[in-house]
């Protein structure tokens, strides 16, 4: 492996609050040219979501991780990637080295969703080359969240830019899209049988919150104020995070296992419905009498992916009324003085879709608000830029 390929496998994971990382430019490194911004995103998503295929667009979005994980792990490569969750799409940040089989990999996982549920998934690839001779900037630090959860953290708007480019025109290559590929991509380990997840206290609700801000120059500063004033009303991320062991409950109906099923492996699979089914009937004994049950549910709630700053703050938290009208208040100041832009959407449950290839160790869960929350919270955002 070359040192531009290693280049996020070989960053130290920083322990300290996400405010005081914004504090100082020198924790992070400009991606290197040799590398590239990957892009899959379900287009018309708010449509879809409208006409009530929010769990479709989750599972799209949740398939793409997958899909692009398990291709490098196939191959054996350890090249670790910095990838960000967005509800509705999926981001990753790659070397070029890679750049076919990833494109191939999306390719297949475009068509499957396109034959389960009729959304179109745009894939464009766009060179870190290209983002920085355009003007922009690509920085990236990493940081332990907690002893469990490290995640990329970025610093200016050239991944924004990619993906604004990426949404007016799919920029795939025709030798990719052409190509003979197998119906599926290995989607192994992709898992929805959660059911919805209750606030943790009955007097909190669900806030889905996107705030940017387009002034490379104030970046660092807006970010540092944002982020303290989160934890300055809400709490740390532990006191904010919507999931709850508590509230974690498995849906054991044959509707879900079936939605799991299509989304995983494109078909109708007897050997698998019952295998799933038993699986998830006994998880329920599993998580409440076993020590190794109970084990993973903490894991569960440390690698819930709640928060993710890709160039701007994408985060879901759990707050009372008072907590999000005083946020709020915050945020319409900071617009109107044209520092920021927000977009947020207000639930009452939070949604989660996971990766597992082992139950002790390696499995990651992305959140997001019932009803498409970031989704909604994306719309709003997109109507005032």
């Amino acid at each position: 492996m070359t040192d531009s390929e290693s280049f996020y496998a070989n960053k130290t994971a920083l322990t300290m609050p996400l405010a005081a990382l914004y504090a100082d430019e020198k924790h992070f490194d400009s991606l290197p040219e040799d590398w590239s911004v990957l892009v899959a995103d379900i287009k018309d998503s708010t449509l879809a979501v409208s006409n009530n295929q929010h769990n479709e667009v989750n599972l799209a979005a949740t398939g793409s991780i997958v899909a692009v994980l398990n291709s490098i792990k196939d191959t054996g490569s350890t090249i670790q990637l910095p990838y960000f969750f967005g509800g509705d799409g999926a981001t990753f940040l790659i070397p070029n080295v890679m750049e076919y089989a990833l494109l191939r990999t999306l390719e297949m996982h475009k068509r499957h969703v396109r034959s389960q549920w009729s959304l179109e998934l745009v894939i464009g690839l766009i060179p870190v080359e290209k983002i920085y001779a355009d003007g922009y900037h690509l920085k990236v630090a990493k940081v332990q969240l907690n002893s469990s959860l490290n995640v990329p953290i970025v610093l200016g708007t050239g991944l924004k830019y990619a993906e604004s480019l990426v949404k007016k025109s799919n920029t795939i290559g025709a030798a990719v899209s052409n190509a003979d590929l197998p119906n599926i991509a290995n989607l192994e380990g992709m898992e929805c049988r959660w059911d919805t997840i209750a606030p943790p206290t009955s007097n909190k609700r669900i806030m889905c919150l996107l705030v940017y801000c387009a002034q490379e120059s104030k970046q660092r500063s807006v970010y540092a104020e944002v982020l303290s004033e989160l934890a300055s009303v809400f709490g740390d991320l532990e006191e904010r995070i919507p999931i709850s062991i508590a509230n974690l409950r498995l849906d054991t109906t044959l509707s879900k296992i079936k939605r799991e099923m299509f989304a995983a492996i494109g078909r109708y699979s007897y050997r698998y419905l019952i295998r799933a089914w038993f699986i998830t009937t006994l998880g329920k004994l599993y998580f409440k009498y076993s020590k190794n049950g109970r084990s993973y549910l903490e894991k569960t709630k440390e690698l819930s992916d709640t928060i993710m700053i890709d160039g701007m703050i994408n985060t879901i938290i759990s707050g009372t009324q008072e907590q999000l009208n005083s946020f709020r208040k915050f945020l319409d100041a900071h617009e109107g003085g044209g520092n920021l832009a927000y977009g947020l959407h207000i639930t009452d449950a939070s949604v989660m879709s996971c990766y597992v290839e082992d139950r002790r160790n390696k499995h990651i869960h992305f959140v997001d608000g019932a009803k498409g929350g970031y989704t909604h919270a994306a719309e709003m955002l997109k109507s005032k830029m």
